[in-house]
């Protein structure tokens, strides 16, 4: 295989940053088959294929993997862009509720990424992508399950790309801040989070205004999907990516403070 990256399976495309990143990759001149649930897409663009796809069913993903060799004869990247998103206090939090928060956002992704590994290593190259979040490295209170969940994909990539030294592949992840999209709207909320009673409440009612506010005045999604193509262009890609100079300096900080004084930081905006 060629290193020039012309075929890609994405997840999570049919909105916000999987769809913006389809249509930049396609513009790009790759074929994109942009996988989703409900197999469509909000914006179409040739060179996009529109995909069903359920992560969480590692058969058909597999399946979905084979067909587009078949079709294409190679497959040279994998996107993880599927997640979604659960709000609440830990404390109540429900087994479900947990399971529900890590199904998609890491063990979607793994999954994905294993159907995809057999044929990147057989053809001593491929290129994985897995768009994690600034609050990998950053959690935010009554998020920390999202949190907790991006962070174990961040290092599940970073980890992958040690043990593939030498075989070709290459691991990038890319961590967003905040992104004006369909997340917010789309949001779930733990049955504690929803008592009157709660300890947590007034609590709560500031942050999510907070975090609200910032996601929909975020930045476009296109701005994700740049970073992307950019690693997809680019003859080694950076194992990690945090697109935006002030989310940059974000991961600076996180770096350089210590823990303390970063929480306090965190609690003083958030809390």
């Amino acid at each position: 295989m060629d290193s020039e990256v012309k075929v890609v399976l994405l997840t999570g495309g049919s909105s916000g940053i999987g769809a913006a990143t389809a249509h930049l990759l396609a513009k790009a001149g790759m074929k994109v088959y942009a996988g989703s649930r409900r197999g469509s897409i909000d914006y179409a663009e040739d060179g996009v294929q529109a995909v069903v796809l359920d992560i969480n069913d590692q058969a058909g993903t597999a399946a979905l993997v084979e067909d587009i060799i078949k079709r294409e004869g190679r497959l040279d990247a994998v996107v993880c862009c599927a997640g979604n998103g659960i709000y609440g206090p830990l404390e109540g939090t429900s087994d479900a509720e947990v399971r529900y928060q890590f199904e998609t956002n890491f063990f979607g992704s793994v999954k994905t990424v294993q159907a995809c590994l057999p044929y990147f290593r057989a053809a001593g190259a491929g290129r994985i992508i897995t768009v994690t979040s600034v609050m990998a490295i950053l959690p935010l209170p009554f998020q920390s399950l999202y949190a907790a969940a991006k962070s174990a994909l961040l290092f599940y990539t970073e980890g992958l790309q040690m043990e593939l030294k030498g075989s070709g592949i290459q691991c990038c992840s890319v961590l967003p801040g905040d992104v004006a999209t369909g997340f917010t709207a789309a949001r779930r909320f733990t049955e504690g989070s929803k008592s009157e009673s709660s300890p947590y409440k007034e609590m709560m009612q500031r942050n999510l205004e907070k975090i609200e506010k910032d996601e929909l005045s975020g930045m476009k999604p296109e701005v994700i999907g740049k970073a992307i193509l950019k690693q997809l262009r680019r003859k080694k890609m950076r194992i990690r990516v945090i697109p935006r100079i002030d989310y940059g300096l974000v991961g600076l900080l996180v770096r350089l403070l210590p823990a303390k004084w970063r929480m306090a930081l965190v609690n003083f905006l958030y809390t």
